[in-house]
């Protein structure tokens, strides 16, 4: 905690890239001896595969940078796609197409057309067990991060909740080490109380369903045995999916007053770039895609509007809101018309030895050396990386294949710049 607050820190989706860049917003906090007052950490897709290692490792720092940083050199990709519970059944799939084509060729139509419209049914109705692709994701994840640890083996110090999106509902399904569920099964009336069993649930799924890219992914399921009561599992029946799908920030149950996992101060790290402008669509799957990445940058806008640009009166929480895609040179500039707008709190102004005064009489350059004095902006401009390296960082991809010593250096470096420059602009009462 700080100042008797309860204070949290959200991890973003992002593949690799977000596993990576979140190295250097926790090593930035970490030199600011703020990383062990972080009372919560919510994590989605990319993002939870650092979070759940941080809380895995909480008391060793060292032990968890070495891990994350040796694993983002494998790829999770190849480690599902050559494994044999793929393999097997995609040769026998191919085989019976090519068979099937061969039969149409050698004048036994009707027995080619069966084996084809075999082969349709087989991946309409068995695609998910026949390519169970988040079960290999959930042992990539154990072998190259988690080593089989379970809900229970996360460090009590420390709280964190790991999102995923519950199909069956459209909300939130969350992990943390003595609960998960979904709010609609525990509140909606017409329902009996779903509670799940934590101590033995592989710490690995849940990272799974965090991660598990609808079209890429399997659905993740809760086995009946996690069920406390086993008759609720014919009730109800989640279906998880990548957290970025309702929330790809992690922000959302850091932001609910009435939650346990409720702040009042909120560190944002967004591994997220400005979408890319794209204007060709070669087939069905780059439509999703790109669909699916539209409707993931409104939520992030929009939560990022409702935090960050409203009426310093109604903000229920300091947010410090730092992402990739933003320029470090703006940072001070968006401060500025933050309070021009009457968005930046008072408390939070005044702390920076801004006066009423000053604001009144739009002393805007007089404004921005005061911050520049408050944050120690010579100091921090120190770090800035080259822009040759930064584009290193934003054209990283958001999958799950290894990154380089150059890409991991430049988002990590980005991370850490970004998150001190944001920390010390809009929450400046960590260092009174």
């Amino acid at each position: 905690m700080i100042n008797n607050k309860k204070f949290g820190l959200s991890l973003s989706g992002g593949g690799y890239r977000a596993t990576a860049y979140h190295i250097g917003t926790l090593r930035k906090l970490k030199e600011l001896e703020l990383l062990d007052k972080v009372d919560v950490i919510s994590s989605n897709s990319g993002g939870s595969i650092t979070g759940a290692t941080y809380t895995l490792h909480y008391e060793d720092y060292d032990t968890f940078e070495k891990i994350i940083l040796s694993g983002v050199k494998r790829s999770v990709i190849k480690f599902v796609l050559t494994s044999c519970r793929i393999l097997v059944p995609l040769i026998g799939m191919l085989g019976l197409l090519i068979a099937s084509v061969w039969l149409l060729f050698k004048g036994l139509a009707l027995y080619g057309l069966m084996g084809i419209l075999g082969f349709i049914l087989l991946l309409l109705f068995f695609q998910f067990k026949l390519f169970p692709l988040s079960y290999l994701n959930e042992k990539a994840y154990n072998k190259f991060f988690i080593k089989k640890a379970t809900l229970s083996s996360i460090s009590p110090d420390i709280e964190i909740v790991i999102n995923s999106t519950n199909l069956e509902t459209g909300r939130l399904f969350v992990f943390s080490r003595t609960s998960m569920g979904d709010s609609k099964y525990t509140y909606d009336q017409e329902l009996p109380k779903i509670n799940y069993e934590t101590k033995n649930f592989p710490l690995a799924r849940a990272v799974a369903a965090s991660t598990a890219v609808p079209g890429v992914f399997t659905p993740v399921k809760i086995p009946k045995q996690y069920y406390e009561d086993p008759k609720n599992y014919k009730i109800v029946k989640p279906r998880l999916v990548d957290g970025g799908v309702y929330d790809n920030q992690g922000l959302h149950k850091l932001t609910q007053t009435s939650s346990k996992y409720g702040c009042f101060y909120i560190i944002v790290s967004d591994a997220g770039n400005e979408m890319p402008f794209k204007n060709k669509y070669w087939n069905s799957f780059a439509l999703l895609f790109r669909t699916s990445n539209v409707f993931m940058n409104r939520i992030k806008n929009l939560q990022m509007i409702h935090q960050l640009f409203q009426p310093s009166a109604s903000q229920e929480h300091e947010v410090a809101y730092q992402s990739l895609g933003w320029d470090f040179d703006e940072s001070i500039p968006v401060f500025i018309d933050g309070l021009k707008q009457g968005h930046i709190k008072k408390e939070v102004w005044k702390l920076h030895g801004i006066l009423a005064s000053d604001i009144e009489l739009k002393k805007w350059e007089v404004i921005e050396q005061k911050l520049k004095d408050s944050i120690d902006y010579t100091a921090i401009i120190k770090q800035l990386q080259s822009k040759s390296k930064l584009e290193i960082a934003r054209n990283v991809s958001t999958n799950l294949v290894p990154l380089n010593d150059d890409q991991i250096e430049a988002l990590i470096s980005q991370a850490s710049i970004m998150t001190e420059i944001q920390t010390k602009l809009y929450c400046p009462s960590f260092f009174a």
